[in-house]
């Protein structure tokens, strides 16, 4: 007993240590027990979720930015048009890169927040305990690591003939991604399995259909400006 009480506290990991113990944890030992301990953490704190996803989204983003353009790159190579028509140079596709990757980080930290605003609103209206902060640390744990997955397979996915499969991995990994949503909403807000799936796909089913109504409006819109500017482009292509 004495020696039990003698021996060493280790101190709990901080900085990025504690990151990665807690995603590790979100992503392989999710339950609902799991969700509900990290979302009482001391840490469990929207800013730490917000900059979890401002960092990985800004890495996928750059890794997809670099995919991207090497293809555009090559597209323009392998056309008639060439490069120079464009503003070629090796410049450009950096600067792209540089000033891409920080915005779309940058949106994707916004849309996080947003979502996690929803789900928790949704939640709140179906009984649920948690709060934001909670929520967005617990939802973060698992978003985070699956950014950082995604620029990985973005990379692989650029492999000739074999690209496929990686393509096919993000799809199931998205998948999984939900799946853990709707346990860390039920971890969280202390409800059952039904309003936890609710809380998660309804906000996903609405923006899923206000994002159709507004690509419809733009084409609505849009459809015949851009008909005139292929039908003005167009002559100009035929030898």
């Amino acid at each position: 007993m004495s020696e039990q009480m003698n021996a060493p506290m280790l101190p709990p990991p901080a900085g990025v240590s504690a990151w990665l113990s807690t995603w590790r944890e979100a992503i392989t030992r999710p339950s609902e027990q799991t969700f509900a301990r990290i979302a009482q953490s001391p840490q469990a704190k929207s800013t730490t979720a917000l900059l979890w996803i401002f960092l990985t989204s800004l890495f996928s983003s750059f890794l997809a930015s670099l995919v991207q353009g090497a293809m555009v790159r090559q597209i323009l190579q392998n056309s008639d048009l060439g490069i120079e028509q464009f503003g070629g140079g090796a410049a450009n596709p950096l600067i792209a890169i540089i000033c891409g990757a920080p915005i779309a980080a940058v949106i994707s930290t916004v849309i996080f927040a947003v979502f996690v605003g929803i789900v928790q609103l949704v939640a709140k209206m179906f009984g649920g305990r948690g709060t934001f902060d909670q929520l967005a640390y617990a939802i973060g744990a698992i978003v985070a690591p699956f950014y950082l997955l995604s620029g990985f397979l973005t990379l692989l996915s650029a492999i000739p003939y074999v690209g496929f499969c990686f393509g096919v991995l993000s799809l199931i990994a998205l998948l999984y991604v939900v799946v853990l949503e709707v346990t860390a909403v039920k971890g969280v807000n202390q409800f059952g399995w039904g309003q936890a799936a609710g809380s998660v796909l309804l906000p996903i089913l609405g923006f899923a259909c206000c994002l159709a109504a507004v690509v419809a409006g733009l084409v609505s819109v849009l459809g015949p400006a851009l008909q005139d500017v292929f039908d003005q482009i167009n002559p100009t292509l035929v030898p």
